[in-house]
């Protein structure tokens, strides 16, 4: 992260710049402030808390459920309804926009709350110097210029300058890091990001050990976690691909169905000689007959259930429409631990080998060494890397007794990150000890000898220490972390060191420790499949590039040698070398990585087209969490911050799960299409009796009412259009590549397919069925079928035979849509049994609507006899019967093309 401008907490203020000056510029003292001056200081700087921009965004997302393409559409069908006096097919299709708007508004209302899980970091109360006593007040009181009391167990509450003493500090919600570092007002470092220097501490971490006193200069929106939330606000999150695509889809068939409205109604009312009343039945019944109402709530109500199928395996998806997105997936951006790793380490040898004298030796320095801490039911808790030690050193017959290490503890120097190690002074039965570990890089320059077996010890020659260089070397290769461990007895009546140069000094090392959080298990067949997918996995961490290269390569990320890059060599990049980077560069890692640095990447990968999930878990991730296509938080060891800003929640925080989300994915993208299709095909059915009843001039009386095809398209069509939602993942499913973010999930052959194919032959047999009702009864063309006249009642069976008719080709549609091009018998006419319900509730719903008097009284429906039933029992067969050969005869085109067996499946 470079140290911008933007990132000082207020204009003209370093806070690494000396103490002496830092206090002059901030007014205050090492004593800190009066209570008076805090209050005054508390209106001009405003409450120590994170603010949320903007207000209220429900109504906004309401106003736009009425507003969507399709139901400003049907809105002109209402008015159009009511301006002539047709109010039931007005009160009608108002009714369906309530329900489409309301049903979409609902799972919109997942409210974006990241600001305020990032508030949770902010402790509510703190320990402050004011009126040079220390007392405790609320968190949001302090100011820039207080005085804090930093203790262990303490969440830090402001940005602050240490100007006394020295903490460990877990950065890790806001760098990344996982492990603790020293922070100590000695450690001075000047013209360095802010987030590097030794001598500060950061609102939202935590103090795991020590005690220290920092000056407060940035509160609220200004400190670095504050800076966090608005870049989390700056991001916007854009619509999936599939909301895209339905809005696209929606504006369509609203210019079609204005067009075809506009060309017809003059055709109705001149050419045609309809009355003005009559043509607006027709423009209203067009309006509504091109609409897909069912098409949003289905939708929605399928990725509903994809979501809930997603929830059992381990995946909680926070937006309906990621489901969708998922599934086009062609980039993941994972971090390392906890996500390819079990986040746990563990000591896995020990270099060289050692007898039980030596290993006795060198456990004891390991628990003397160390900050871990057993608690009385046993568990040990503290710092991952000393937690793997104790455990080692219990192994190896070690009393591990931490209240009596405590106890007998005479000084400690804390990890220094720069260092890169840390040492004790202990009282020991045998004398006072210093025990010292860190990086072998640091520790075996400072040691003398080396301890052999039976306690001798060995000096260390520049041959010995090059066989431990190579050591180390063959230990970092393989991902493993190694740390070298040294003591040095102090003689009788000699002084404790006072100061770590003095302390660390002419040791004896006792031994190399290598240590490894290693993969989970089922990672490796996960990024197979990924791989098998075409999708390309980049590793972004905040660890060390050795270590995730490592990682990269026993997980099967990367297969090669990677192009690694930390984030000082990506803060050098311009967009364009880092687009070209990511375009031309296979296998990546980025080591080291600030925020922006995630957020940039996420920025590139899709501004090259790619569709990207990004995986996260500290408040660092937030907004690339939000920038990103998917975000996906860890559940278990992840920040609220992060859970908050993602679109989807691993419960198990296993990479595993991601690629089971990118099949589900895929499965429903494939389900959504199929029954767009369907609905697709009813909407040549719905428009063809109105073309019917227009071109004829009114000879023809209308084959359905607009009430009756209302029922037909809310009422009938949406439960086995959602049973197709339901349809079993296809073979092969995650051997195809990732389809590209501008594929339409409509396309020409599947429209031709619906209008043209199916529509037509649909609408042929509800016609036919409309028109053998009619002249059995001895009908005329423009005989009289109005109230009162003698075919009122044939009219009324009629129309209801061509609602009938068409759900009988709706029927026969469903087991079409099933498949493109393999037969139905090739997956299984009954392996879809929540189609087959659908079916049987389809038929249900249209007997009541047939033969219930109060439904007959509203829609104008009239009982079927038996001969007119049976006329119409063969219309699913032959609807499926018509694409099922269809469907033959492109396999057996497809047999002798150059189509590979999974396409010829497909």
């Amino acid at each position: 992260m470079t140290d911008t401008v933007a990132d000082k907490p207020a204009a003209g203020l370093d806070p690494t710049e000396r103490i002496e000056l830092l206090l002059r510029d901030l007014r205050s003292s090492r004593s800190g402030l009066t209570d008076r001056e805090a209050r005054r200081r508390l209106l001009s700087a405003g409450p120590n808390e994170l603010r949320r921009r903007g207000g209220w965004t429900w109504p906004r997302q309401l106003a736009r459920q009425f507003t969507h393409p399709l139901a400003l559409l049907l809105w002109a069908a209402a008015g159009l309804a009511w301006a002539v006096g047709i109010e039931p097919v007005a009160i009608a299709v108002v009714v369906v926009i309530l329900i489409n708007a309301v049903f979409a508004f609902v799972q919109e209302r997942h409210a974006e709350r990241a600001v305020e899980a990032l508030a949770a970091f902010l402790p509510p109360r703190a320990k402050v110097v004011r009126d040079n006593q220390v007392g405790v007040i609320d968190a949001v009181d302090l100011v820039p210029g207080d005085v804090l009391v930093i203790e262990e167990g303490d969440r830090i509450s402001a940005d602050a300058r240490l100007i006394d003493g020295g903490v460990e500090v877990d950065l890790s919600t806001l760098t990344g890091e996982s492990m603790p570092v020293y922070r100590a007002a000695d450690l001075l470092d000047t013209q360095v990001p802010v987030q590097q220097a030794r001598d500060l501490v950061f609102s939202g971490t935590t103090c795991t050990e020590g005690q220290a006193r920092a000056v407060v200069f940035a509160t609220g929106m200004h400190t670095e976690l504050g800076r966090i939330a608005a870049l989390s606000q700056r991001v916007e999150r854009d619509e999936s691909p599939l909301e895209k695509q339905v809005r696209r889809v929606a504006w369509l068939i609203a210019m079609i169905s204005v067009v075809l409205g506009v060309a017809f109604l003059p055709i109705a009312t001149f050419g045609a000689g309809l009355s003005f009343v009559n043509a607006v039945v027709f423009a209203v019944g067009l309006l509504v007959g091109n609409v897909p109402e069912g098409l949003l709530p289905v939708i929605t109500l399928a990725l509903a259930i994809g979501v809930r199928g997603l929830a059992r395996r381990g995946a909680v998806v926070r937006r309906l429409s990621a489901v969708e997105t998922l599934g086009s997936t062609d980039v993941i951006c994972t971090d390392k631990t906890g996500t390819l790793t079990e986040n746990r380490m563990r000591v896995t040898a020990i270099e060289p080998p050692r007898d039980d004298f030596a290993l006795g030796r060198l456990a004891s320095a390991i628990v003397l060494c160390n900050n871990a801490r057993r608690a009385p039911d046993g568990t040990v808790a503290g710092d991952p890397t000393e937690v793997a030690l104790l455990e080692s050193a219990a192994e190896l017959g070690q009393p591990v007794d931490t209240a009596e290490r405590d106890q007998h503890r005479r000084r400690q120097f804390h990890f220094d990150p720069a260092r890169k190690r840390m040492s004790t002074v202990d009282d020991r039965p045998d004398g006072q000890v210093i025990s010292a570990k860190g990086a072998p890089e640091t520790m075996l320059p400072l040691c003398h000898a080396e301890l052999g077996a039976g306690g001798m010890t060995a000096p260390l020659t520049a041959r010995r220490r090059d066989e431990l260089a190579s050591l180390v070397d063959a230990q970092a290769r393989q991902g493993r972390r190694v740390l070298a461990v040294a003591e040095r007895r102090l003689t009788p009546g000699e002084e404790i060191p006072t100061t770590r140069e003095d302390a660390e000094r002419d040791l004896v090392l006792l031994g190399l420790v290598a240590m490894v959080d290693p993969p989970r298990n089922e990672v490796a067949a996960a990024v197979a499949d990924c791989h098998a997918a075409g999708i390309r996995i980049i590793v972004i961490t905040g660890d060390h590039g050795l270590t995730a290269t490592a990682i990269a390569r026993q997980t099967g990320i990367v297969r090669g040698e990677p192009t690694v890059l930390n984030g000082t060599d990506l803060d050098r990049m311009t967009e364009n070398e880092l687009d070209a980077l990511l375009t031309q560069t296979e296998e990546l890692i980025f080591a080291r990585s600030s925020p922006e640095a995630k957020l940039r990447i996420a920025d590139a990968l899709r501004a090259t087209g790619h569709v990207v999930a990004m995986t996260g878990d500290g408040v660092n991730d937030a907004p690339a969490l939000r920038r990103a296509d998917i975000g996906v938080a860890m559940g278990r060891s992840g920040t609220d911050v992060a859970r908050e800003a993602a679109t989807m929640v691993l419960t198990d925080d296993n990479f595993a799960t991601i690629t089971a989300a990118v099949q589900a994915g895929r499965r429903v993208y494939d389900n959504i299409r199929k029954f767009i299709f369907y609905i697709f095909a009813h909407a040549t059915p719905e428009i063809v009796p109105f073309l019917v009843f227009a071109l004829s001039g009114g000879t023809i009386p209308l084959p359905l009412t607009v009430l009756q095809l209302l029922a037909f398209d809310v009422g009938t069509e949406t439960l086995p259009a959602l049973a197709l939602g339901r349809e079993p993942a296809e073979p092969g499913l995650m051997d195809r590549p990732p389809r590209k973010r501008d594929e339409s999930v409509i396309q020409t052959p599947m429209l031709l397919r619906a209008w043209l194919f199916l529509g037509v032959l649909s609408a042929a047999l509800a016609m036919a069925g409309f028109f053998y009702v009619l002249v059995r009864a001895g009908w005329h063309p423009g005989d009289p079928t109005g109230e009162g006249t003698p075919l009122n009642h044939a009219y009324r069976q009629a129309t209801t035979m061509t609602f009938f008719g068409m759900v009988a080709g709706q029927i026969g549609t469903a087991f079409a849509a099933r498949t493109d091009r393999a037969s139905l018998r090739s997956i299984g006419v009954f392996s879809n049994p929540l189609l087959l319900w659908g079916i049987v509730f389809e038929l249900a719903l249209a007997a009541v609507i047939i033969y219930a008097p109060p439904l007959q009284d509203l829609l104008g429906t009239a009982a079927l006899t038996p001969d007119m039933l049976a006329l119409t029992a063969p219309f699913p067969v032959i609807v499926w019967g018509a694409d099922e050969i269809r469907r033959w005869f492109l396999r057996r085109r497809d047999a002798r093309g150059p189509l590979g067996p999974r396409d010829r499946d497909r």
